[in-house]
């Protein structure tokens, strides 16, 4: 490695608005309701650097108030973009205090932006002898590149590119980077509102300047330029030079380069640990730590005088008791052979998570014999026992019992270890059957559903109440993480055992619990059981506060036992069916693909992206100005392929091919794979604990997602049949269910009246909004009110509306205008609940199931906006969801009361499929009819429709 020097100045917005997008589809909220996702991947990201990297020198840049030139040269210079995102606003002041412990300088200048402090600082480090790499993605910088200057850019999908002179001269096709200006001024900026020469995009501007080399050479031979082009440079010849002004990236910020104080020094360990558990960064943390190890003694107390102060504006300056911290000071190693934190880790303070190690506890393994015999009288004294079972496996259906852990007091429990041969474990399991099945002592556990099915196995039914912490924390937080360890660390301030520790990291080399010696064994399984008693006392008063403790109690619970029941029937599928549908696929694929090759002109990759972007925008040319990735490639994913398919019909075939492709490997030959040998059954696992809505989700496999608008989708149906030639499939569906369910919140008459009188709503609204009578409605007007009907539930728009129909934008705002007009009360309705979700950061479902909205009232429009619709539907879908999760309860307890051989299989959204034995077919109906219509009563009558067939899609 080269002696010189290296400097790292990171581009802070850039990496931050990055990580903030990294997770937008899953936001990391923690415990408080912060949104935490911005300051994670700024971090993730600043310790990669610091890891892959080791640098000597870096230092984080921040713009400060804009660019204030660029302001005065342009008004309306970056006027375009939206306003900052909360989650970004409320994280940047963190990010300041975790680089100020971590001893990093934060550099920025008032009136600045960071690419100019950026841009001054290296070359200033360069006359210095330093080699700088600039942090970030921004395409910008490119300009500031020099044999001593590069970009170092994050690339999507992990890792990093280092962009020198050739990178820029082979991305930018220029000869000089310093030309980038040039090139960003000719094509302009839509981010930062640079005009750019109008009808100029990346080609042009590359082929002007392999001809004129500059904006100005460019302007000084335009005679040279032919029809339209010609006339737009001419006419914009100022409008480029002030473009080419705006792009090019200041290099005389009063700001000053110091090498000293730019040294990449100790952090302060302990208040960066502080910062992080406040903000409840559990890998985080251990990254950090990984990063920085302290493996000297300190050698002196001697400090720096940040030579910063009054040179820039700085919000981080290394301070004597800042640069020691609680960790100690002195020199440091990022990846020294030491890795030895215990010097650190004595020093234990408020923020430092408990342990095993560290807390006291008194955890005991049974001995066999009349050992357990007397723990299980002791056990039986009990009122409330929290028990968690250790197993072979993650899937309940075949794992095998090594042992159950007991705890009823905080800090104490106990572990029965199970033999390894079956009679034996049958024998242990009969001692301890007394208490599963006392009624009045009450089960706590963390994701009960599982335990109850690995005890089901042994024939040991689970009575009493149950309180499931995972399922508590759902309904107090149902965006937040529900795994025990993350429970564990947020609420008791405790950090479990790692079940990696005793077995390994997935995969072929990982042992079985049964391999772990008894008493590592004793001390995990207890420290589970212990832990989880600690989170239901916490929970219990939570559940109170939230005013969802009816919810739990009356909906969750109970359903637990009746999803745990319908996962362990499982459902019948027909492997021989699916094998013939899966020829039958092949041939279509392989007809498919000689269409698209013919179509083509030649052999590809139709999975390929980017052989297929080149394919349909180089070569047919289907489309002038194709739309490509942030990586440049053309993009040919769904919504762009769906928009182009009624015009050319290569990319309806390449659509087909898809569907298709996609049907055949997610279900075609998946499912067969999914019959549990011991059963001949698929046995879907339904989590309760995934959708913020209250919805049910469906995995391994997922029975929801099964398409059902594609004929080939519906043949998949086909393949799942009763158990035999005595039973039959009931498939019972509401009808409408969220239509009625916004009537009836919104108290809408009309709306209410058309379902009373059974009316056809849609029908009935398109009577209404395009003011003819039902008996003259067409079908398409009767197709646009269906469209309008579901999509206010989502805040559908006219834009949106129109791309669903065959409406103009225009008749779209019309039709939605009209419909609120014949319906004045939805629109109220709507209204109230985004006001009330302003008012309480919240709204709820008919059963008070709470959804929480932080971004309510963000001052970032889309954003907002997103949250508003939210406000509105949740409350349609959430009620849909306790409905039917009310009548699957009611109908469960009568089908166990009534000791019917008829089973409840499969929950699809507002749809419930029974293998029904076919003597008890009638009194099947009239039961599922009435308990799904009346689970609960709406001013709007529920209408429930059944159907029975010899497989699911007869049934449907």
């Amino acid at each position: 490695m080269s002696d010189q020097k290296r400097l790292f100045l990171v581009d802070a917005y850039a990496l931050i608005f990055r990580g903030y997008y990294a997770f937008i589809k899953n936001p990391r909220i923690n415990s408080k309701g912060e949104d935490t996702s911005a300051i994670m991947g700024f971090m993730n990201s600043l310790l990669d650097v610091i890891k892959r990297e080791r640098p000597d020198h870096l230092a984080v840049c921040f713009d400060k108030g804009g660019s204030v030139d660029r302001v005065e040269m342009y008004e309306a210079y970056k006027a375009n973009r939206d306003e900052t995102p909360e989650g970004i606003k409320t994280a940047v002041p963190y990010i300041y205090d975790i680089l100020k412990a971590m001893h990093i300088p934060i550099v920025m200048k008032e009136g600045f932006e960071a690419d100019d402090v950026i841009g001054t600082l290296s070359r200033q480090a360069e006359k210095e002898g330093f080699k700088t790499f600039m942090v970030t993605p921004d395409k910008d910088f490119a300009q500031l590149v020099t044999e001593n200057i590069f970009m170092y850019r994050p690339v999507f999908g992990g890792g990093y590119e280092t962009w020198g002179i050739p990178e820029v001269q082979q991305k930018f096709e220029v000869t000089d980077p310093m030309q980038v200006i040039d090139y960003l001024g000719m094509m302009g900026d839509a981010s930062d509102n640079i005009p750019g020469l109008p009808g100029v995009g990346p080609k042009t501007a590359k082929k002007f300047l392999a001809a004129y080399g500059s904006m100005e050479g460019l302007l000084a031979h335009t005679h040279e330029l032919k029809g339209k082009m010609k006339e737009k440079v001419e006419a914009n010849g100022e409008l480029g030079l002030l473009s080419k002004k705006l792009a090019t990236i200041m290099l005389d910020v009063p700001v000053t380069f110091d090498a000293k104080d730019f040294e990449l020094d100790q952090p302060d360990i302990e208040k960066v640990k502080e910062i992080f558990q406040n903000l409840e960064f559990r890998r985080l943390t251990d990254n950090f730590l990984k990063t920085f190890v302290d493996n000297t003694e300190t050698s002196s107390n001697e400090t720096k005088t940040p030579a910063l102060e009054g040179k820039v504006d700085t919000v981080a300056k290394k301070s004597s008791s800042e640069r020691k911290g609680s960790a100690g000071a002195g020199q440091f190693s990022l990846f020294g052979a030491s890795s030895d934190l215990s010097d650190q880790e004595e020093t234990t303070s408020e923020y430092t998570r408990k342990t095993a190690e560290t807390s006291s506890h008194f955890y005991q393994s049974v001995a066999s014999g009349m050992a357990t015999k007397l723990f299980v009288k002791n056990l039986l004294n009990q009122t409330s026992v929290c028990f968690d079972t250790e197993t072979t496996g993650l899937n309940p259906l075949t794992a095998e019992l090594v042992g159950i852990a007991f705890s009823w007091e905080v800090g104490k429990g106990f572990y029965v270890p199970f033999p390894e041969d079956r009679n034996g474990a049958k024998e242990l399991i009969e001692i301890l059957r007394p208490f599963f099945e006392n009624e009045n002592i009450e089960k706590i556990g963390q994701n009960l559903k599982y335990d109850i099915k690995v005890l089901a196995k042994y024939n040991v039914d689970v009575k009493g109440n149950l309180f499931d912490t995972m399922l508590a924390h759902y309904l107090i937080n149902p965006d937040m993480r529900h795994n025990m360890d993350v429970l564990a660390e947020t609420y008791l301030n405790y950090t479990p055992i790692s079940i990696t520790e005793l077995i390994g990291k997935k995969g072929k080399n990982q042992r079985s619990m049964r391999e772990v010696p008894l008493d590592k064994q004793t001390e995990y399984a207890v420290e589970d059981a212990d832990i989880t008693l600690q989170l239901k006392e916490h929970f219990e008063k939570e559940l109170r506060e939230a005013n969802t403790q009816k919810l739990f109690d009356d909906i969750e619970v109970p359903l637990l036992r009746v999803l745990a029941a319908m996962e362990l029937e499982g459902i019948n599928l027909d492997k021989a069916f699916l094998n013939s549908l899966s020829e039958e696929l092949n041939n279509d694929i392989a007809n498919l693909e000689k269409s698209i090759y013919e179509a083509a002109g030649e052999e590809f990759n139709i999975a390929s992206p980017k052989q297929l972007g080149v394919i349909l925008f180089e070569k047919m040319k289907l489309v002038d100005k194709p739309k490509k990735t942030k990586t440049g490639q053309y993009s040919t994913a769904e919504d762009v392929l769906s928009y182009l398919a009624k015009d050319h019909e290569i990319i309806q075939q390449i659509l087909d091919f898809r569907g298709l492709s996609k049907l055949k490997s997610t279900y075609v030959d998946a499912l067969p794979l999914q019959v549990e040998e011991s059963t001949g059954h698929v046995h879907t696992d339904y989590m309760q604990t995934v959708a913020a809505t209250g919805r049910l989700s469906s995995n391994n496999p997922n029975l929801q997602n099964i398409p059902i608008r594609t004929e080939r989708g519906r043949q998949i149906r086909k393949a799942f049949v009763p158990r035999n030639e005595d039973y039959t499939l009931l498939a019972a569906d509401y009808s409408q269910i969220e239509l009625r369910i916004i009537a009836a919140l919104s108290e809408e008459e009309t709306m209410i009246n058309a379902f009373k009188n059974g009316e056809d709503i849609h029908a009935s609204t398109a009577s209404r909004v395009f003011n003819v009578p039902i008996s003259e409605v067409t079908r398409e007007q009767r197709s646009n009110a269906k469209t309008v009907n579901f999509g206010i539930i989502y805040g559908v728009s006219a834009f949106g509306l129109s791309n669903q129909t065959d409406l103009s934008r225009t008749e779209a705002k019309e039709l939605i205008e009209t419909y609120y007009a014949t319906y004045p009360k939805l629109r109220s309705y709507m209204s109230e609940q985004v006001d009330f979700a302003r008012d309480n950061g919240y709204v709820q479902t008919v059963l008070n199931r709470r959804r929480y909205l932080k971004d309510i009232n963000s001052r970032n429009a889309v954003v907002r906006g997103a949250a508003e619709r939210n406000a509105v539907n949740a409350p349609i879908q959430g009620s849909a969801a306790d409905i039917i999760k009310l009548a699957m309860i009611n109908i469960h307890k009568k089908l166990a009361e009534g000791n019917n051989k008829s089973k409840m299989l499969l929950q699809v959204h507002d749809e419930l499929v029974f293998d029904i034995y076919k003597p008890e077919l009638d009194a099947m109906k009239l039961l599922i009819k009435t308990e799904m219509e009346n689970a609960y009563q709406l001013s709007v009558p529920l209408d429930v429709d059944l159907d029975i067939g010899d497989n699911w899609l007869e049934a449907h």
